[in-house]
């Protein structure tokens, strides 16, 4: 059987804290851009884990913690990295969103994705709104948000950026759309050598 090689597909990897508005923008974006890209967040990789890792205590080997995780986390995430890096070798697009609080995940994903055409996003609203948001969504554990505020920027490079409390949805992802469309991406690059 001849294999041949494809040409990667597209990365487009928003990172924010819980409540900035990652997961709307995903959805905006898979409806926004031309080509079809898969959706690979970190939802998606949450909710294969059996349900009793949802609640306490279990959970708190998973994301429980909100600004670090424990072994179980490290190895669902370290799959999705893996998984997204996999799909993208494949010739999908792929979207994804992460709360990228844990370094080791930022060199992980740097290795993973700096040899691919992959766009790292941020998705940033202020605390004060995030904090609001988190309250009234009503299904995610109050004071996560801020526990992760400083940490998932920590890394403090991207390819763009975005605020959710200035911009609608729809501004935000046609403003990542007309990003991606004409630029290289970097900021992985930049990560993997520091």
């Amino acid at each position: 059987m001849k294999q041949h090689l494809m040409n990667p597909g597209t990365v487009i990897f928003l990172n924010g804290t819980s409540s900035s508005g990652k997961s709307t923008l995903l959805k905006q974006l898979q409806w926004q851009l031309a080509e079809p890209y898969l959706e690979a967040g970190i939802d998606k990789f949450i909710f294969m884990l059996p349900p009793r890792y949802l609640d306490w205590p279990l959970w708190d080997d998973v994301l429980g913690r909100a600004a670090e995780s424990g072994e179980m986390g490290h190895r669902l995430f370290s799959g999705m990295h893996h998984a997204i890096a996999a799909l993208a070798h494949a010739g999908n697009n792929v979207l994804a969103d992460h709360v990228l609080v844990e370094p080791r995940w930022v060199r992980e994903c740097a290795e993973l994705f700096a040899v691919l055409p992959a766009y790292l996003i941020g998705v940033r609203c202020p605390l004060a709104e995030i904090n609001a948001r988190e309250a009234r969504r009503g299904d995610r554990t109050l004071g996560q948000a801020a526990k992760q505020f400083y940490k998932a920027h920590a890394h403090g490079v991207y390819d763009f950026e975005v605020d959710t409390a200035v911009l609608s949805v729809e501004e935000c992802a046609e403003q990542i759309k007309t990003f991606v469309a004409a630029n290289t991406p970097n900021a992985f690059r930049q990560l993997r050598a520091v």
